[in-house]
């Protein structure tokens, strides 16, 4: 459905001007059934792209905002006993909808992040011994306030791995901040979003990303590249083995968005950083040299020789 992925972008890109870089990542990690961290300053339009791939997808949509005091089962979800049949009854949490933005992930406790893991990684919870699935398709959009904020924590490396991509906003340029605010004196283009494709056919969205081909010497190519940042001097921690498949669903959706059945290093290329740099623990060397993650997986990326593939 090439038409629908470009009507879905064009509506993307009137109510989040300027960001179609960042909201087409978003949409490819949808399509490879992958999750989104959000990593950027408050305000700059995390909450609406959330709500506006909902609407233009179909999907239901569910809020959590995260703070010292929520508990696991207001993610998962709690047994109540009902006093009119005599039986223990599910109450849903947030996460029994398809898209679940988990607003400022790093500001609650531990054990309620964790409580997000079984869902994001198996479609299901578990509830006093009763596994209960999500609707498909599910996505979690988690968004996360820079390090350092007031009442923020480190995620753990175990739930960082869980999100397919990272991304971050950013400011908007001078033009796309007029256009906005001229777009937004009488009323939200969000509030005119229409449902461009339905829950069913976002589900045949991934079957067909997931049939996408992948030659051997694309995936030698992949290999070398996470093979690179596990031996890389300023990096302590590198792809792992599920970020290094995320990055082949990821570059799979990356050839589906430019209408080919295949994909090219140049597909790997284009989404490798987002996959990788969250995923990254860097050496105190790096840190010492002023160097993030990105940058280092930029040289990566220049050093690792990229194989030709006949398209």
């Amino acid at each position: 459905m090439p038409q629908k992925i470009t009507e879905l972008q064009n509506q993307l890109e009137r109510i989040i001007k300027g960001k179609k870089d960042i909201t087409d990542k978003i949409l490819m990690a949808v399509l490879a059934k992958g999750h989104v961290l959000l990593e950027d300053v408050p305000g700059v339009g995390k909450t609406t792209t959330a709500l506006a791939l909902s609407r233009l997808m179909g999907m239901e949509f569910n809020r959590i905002q995260f703070t010292p005091d929520v508990v696991p089962s207001d993610v998962t979800g709690f047994t109540m006993y009902d006093k009119q049949n005599g039986q223990f009854s599910y109450h849903e949490g947030a996460v029994m909808c398809n898209l679940l933005l988990a607003d400022e992930i790093n500001r609650t406790s531990s054990k309620t992040q964790s409580a997000l893991l079984e869902v994001m990684e198996e479609g299901k919870v578990t509830v006093d011994g009763e596994t209960h699935c999500v609707p498909s398709p599910f996505v979690v959009i988690a968004t996360e306030n820079p390090v350092g904020s007031s009442g923020t924590q480190l995620l753990p490396e175990s739930q960082l791995d869980r999100f397919m991509i990272s991304v971050s906003m950013g400011y908007p340029d001078h033009q796309s901040l007029v256009e906005l605010l001229r777009d937004r004196q009488k009323e939200n283009p969000l509030e005119n979003a229409k449902t461009v494709v339905t829950r069913d056919e976002v589900l045949k969205l991934q079957k067909e990303v997931q049939e996408i081909y992948v030659a051997d010497q694309v995936l030698d190519y992949v290999a070398d590249l996470a093979e690179a940042t596990r031996k890389h001097v300023l990096i302590t921690l590198g792809l792992s083995p599920r970020g290094t498949l995320a990055l082949v669903r990821m570059a799979k959706a990356a050839a589906y968005m430019k209408e080919r059945d295949y994909v090219i290093p140049k597909d790997v290329q284009d989404v490798f950083k987002d996959v990788a740099a969250h995923r990254m623990i860097l050496d105190s060397k790096a840190r010492y040299q002023e160097k993030s993650a990105r940058e280092i997986l930029s040289e990566i990326l220049a050093d690792v020789a990229e194989p030709k593939v006949e398209g």
